[in-house]
């Protein structure tokens, strides 16, 4: 884990952040730059400084990735959290059919563990019978 420096602020410079996020330093710029974080803070000397609040956002990015949400919608969904409260109905959509893909996913992936445990259980008796 990268070592914290002492800092007055409480802020975590990108090495920190990124051992902190388990994302790398340069994904962490290049989610910046595509609009999926907002503009983090700088220091004086020009330094990205990560805030918690900014470490919970990337967590919330990397479970949505995790689970399939392409970056195009990611995208949406921080330009829509960024433009306020009155964008909470189109949030809401944007999260409900990407839990229906989820859940799309997860049965596809239950029928073929399924199939899996099948051919186990056909290999499993094969092999007690010699």
């Amino acid at each position: 884990m990268a070592q914290q420096t002492t800092d007055p602020t409480g802020t975590l410079n990108v090495g920190e952040a990124a051992a902190r996020s388990g994302l790398t330093p340069h994904t962490l710029r290049w989610y910046e730059r595509e609009g999926l974080v907002a503009p983090v803070g700088r220091d004086p000397a020009g330094r990205r400084r990560y805030t918690e609040a900014d470490l919970a956002w990337l967590g919330l990015l990397t479970r949505l990735r995790r689970t399939g949400m392409p970056v195009r919608d990611m995208r949406r969904y921080a330009e829509l959290a960024r433009e306020g409260e009155h964008t909470v109905p189109d949030r809401l959509r944007l999260f409900e059919a990407h839990r229906e893909r989820v859940l799309a996913r997860i049965a596809g992936l239950q029928a073929d563990l399924d199939a899996l445990n099948y051919k186990i259980e056909i290999y499993g008796k094969l092999v007690e019978s010699t």
